[in-house]
């Protein structure tokens, strides 16, 4: 006899259901959210699993791995899908979304989604810490700016080096004033050298890696772009058609379809935030500050001629940077040898 296992994790401890192939649960318990706990219970001899699944969230790549290695046949689950379906029940609690899982599972009723490697983990955690300083480092500027133009004191336009310097150079006749600034300064200044620390990581990353170094060879494409794309798709082989990267993304449009109403709305932005942010700056790039011309900024701004900027080139750019991938081949600059396939 089957069996199929659901498991709702929470940061200490999860709820484990366990159900046959009839749907009869056949045991229920709740331990702590480690790998060994969790193999405790599910490496029972009296079980055949067919199929475990669990949510997509902070800790399910940490689990998931520990029980793949293991042998057992667990599935990550995508989140929006999975809360849809829960969402059913009257009463939401722990042990009912176990029990609501193990069902999905006996009944296909899922959507996997894919867990990064290892390595794609360690880039994306490398590229959201810079981000994360880079962010809090402009907010820390600006609010230092907004706050001395209280006093009439105006910053002005100047370069990140001379930014302390002239924050000093206004306060100078403000002793309490300085005294406030200079906590701020002093935070600026290790903010500064961290996040150099954390880009010269990027850059030495993106120099090591064969793909990375594939991928800048398109217009528009930096380190951070490349790196970003690396560690979002992780494996180009999940995806049977290029053209399946924007869907995957959220860049394809959304569609309602009921009786005689059907239209196409606007982008899903169902998919990786950052990298959306990404491909976009480069779409950018390669319509406003390219010199060299090419035959993707040439459909590129036919596209925006009829659209309009925003919209022009960004799916396509992401259709493009997994065929070169796919291929092993640096872009193409011309049209008659670039065989890169079209974009329904």
């Amino acid at each position: 006899m089957d069996h199929f296992a659901g498991l709702d994790v929470s940061v200490k401890e999860t709820s484990v259901c366990i159900v046959d192939d009839t749907g009869r649960i056949v045991r229920e318990v709740k331990v702590a959210s480690e790998p060994d706990a969790l193999l405790a219970v599910l490496q029972n001899p009296a079980y055949h699993f067919k199929r475990i699944g669990l949510e997509a969230g902070p800790l399910s790549q940490w689990l998931f791995s520990a029980l793949a290695e293991a042998g057992l046949p667990v599935i990550c689950v995508e989140t929006r899908h999975m809360r849809a379906v829960l969402k059913a029940q009257i009463n939401k609690t722990d042990r009912n979304d176990a029990r609501g899982i193990a069902q999905m599972m006996r009944v296909g009723l899922f959507k996997p989604v894919h867990v990064k490697t290892l390595v794609a983990q360690e880039q994306r955690m490398l590229l959201t810490s810079r981000k994360l300083l880079q962010r809090k480092l402009l907010d820390l500027e600006s609010d230092l700016r907004g706050t001395l133009r209280n006093f009439g004191l105006k910053v002005g336009i100047v370069s990140g080096s001379r930014y302390e310097a002239r924050v000093r150079e206004l306060v100078a006749g403000f002793p309490r004033l300085a005294a406030i600034t200079e906590p701020l300064l002093n935070v600026r200044r290790v903010m500064r050298q961290q996040f150099a620390v954390l880009h010269k990581m990027l850059l030495d990353t993106v120099r090591g890696d064969r793909v990375c170094r594939r991928l800048m060879t398109a217009p528009g494409v930096g380190a951070v772009v490349a790196l970003t794309y690396r560690a979002t798709v992780d494996q180009p082989q999940r995806f049977v058609h290029s053209r399946a990267v924007g869907a995957h993304v959220g860049l394809t449009p959304k569609r309602y379809q009921s009786g005689e109403t059907d239209y196409d709305g606007r982008v899903s932005k169902c998919g990786d935030a950052l990298l959306r942010t990404m491909l976009y700056e480069a779409a950018q790039v390669l319509l406003t500050h390219g010199n060299k011309w090419s035959w993707l900024k040439a459909w590129g701004m036919r596209v925006a001629q009829r659209r309009g900027m925003r919209r022009a080139i960004v799916r396509r750019l992401a259709v493009v940077l997994h065929r070169m991938w796919v291929d092993g081949s640096e872009f193409r600059w011309s049209k008659d040898s670039a065989a890169v396939p079209a974009v329904a």
